[in-house]
């Protein structure tokens, strides 16, 4: 039998999304939104790209739930977009109510499921998803980690001009701009990005990697990054349905890791069948510490209006 993801919000993230597991034939789709007309039409055209790219995903698009009964991997991108006069807690706000109502449908009529959180803010959403839901925290978990690592990559492999194939990085935090990037734990083929660049250079790429979702707002000035979320998306949801059991930083509910209580952050975990398998615990300096717990506060604070 087929696995099958739901993913609900039919914007440009999700529908990116759906369009990424027809054309790797991962997964059938049901893509929810609550709009009328738009899940249907997007479903309907990318199942009439199949006989041209060679898919035979079955994608359905509608504006309710039940459809969605059985699915393997659940994934939210519904929210609003934060719009001019709108403050943070109207957003947070806003948000907290539809990712909670998508949370209690979807789990009833998926109760096995596991559960990606992709609707921002990001880390509070996810805690959002995991009370409503009632899942264990194995099966709830946002991604931004990921996202935010390849933008990392990405930028040391523009500084280096050398392949992303041979960077490797973790960010780790919250998935804003008080998200850890980290330097000394990110290579290229192997050799330390310290012993490559510069300190100069490392804070510069740092900094962007942290303004990364807002240099592309700022360029786009009419909506927000879809192409790598909805990668970063895709790279999660094939970790569980095949059983990777990959390495990703994800933001997940610690108990205890990394001194931290109660609360969504990302860190590096083994992501695989059962969802978050592992939590991977690496050593901080003082510093990058600071700065972890400094971001951990700031997700905990946009929890506590939820709890």
């Amino acid at each position: 039998m087929r696995s099958k993801v739901t993913v609900v919000g039919a914007g440009n993230v999700g529908a990116t999304l759906a369009q990424r597991i027809a054309e790797t034939d991962l997964a059938d789709v049901v893509l929810v939104d609550a709009v009328e007309g738009v899940p249907q039409g997007k479903a309907l055209d990318l199942m009439e790209s199949g006989p041209i790219l060679g898919y035979d995903t079955l994608i359905t698009g509608t504006n309710g739930y039940d459809a969605t009964a059985g699915s393997d991997v659940i994934v939210i991108t519904a929210g609003l977009a934060r719009k001019p006069g709108m403050s943070r807690d109207d957003l947070l706000a806003a948000n907290g109510d539809i990712v909670k109502k998508v949370a209690e449908e979807t789990s009833r009529r998926s109760p096995k499921a596991i559960m990606i959180v992709v609707t921002n803010p990001m880390d509070v959403m996810a805690f959002v998803a995991m009370k409503a839901s009632g899942f264990p925290r194995e099966r709830v978990f946002g991604m931004g980690g990921v996202l935010d690592s390849a933008r990392f990559r990405t930028f040391i492999a523009m500084e280096l001009a050398v392949s992303v194939e041979n960077t490797h990085a973790f960010v780790l935090g919250g998935h804003g701009d008080t998200m850890v990037p980290l330097p000394h734990y990110s290579s290229v083929a192997g050799i330390p990005l310290t012993e490559l660049l510069k300190k100069e250079q490392i804070d510069r790429l740092v900094e962007r990697t942290r303004n990364g979702g807002a240099e592309i707002v700022s360029l786009l000035k009419t909506g927000s990054a879809y192409y790598a979320p909805s990668a970063a998306t895709l790279e999660m949801v094939e970790a569980v349905l095949l059983d990777k059991k990959k390495i990703l930083p994800c933001s997940v509910y610690l108990e205890g890791e990394y001194g931290v209580n109660g609360v969504f952050t990302g860190v590096p975990v083994k992501l695989g069948a059962k969802g978050v398998e592992q939590v991977m615990e690496v050593k901080l300096a003082a510093g990058e510490k600071a700065a972890f717990m400094k971001s951990v506060d700031a997700v905990r604070a946009g929890c506590a209006k939820f709890m």
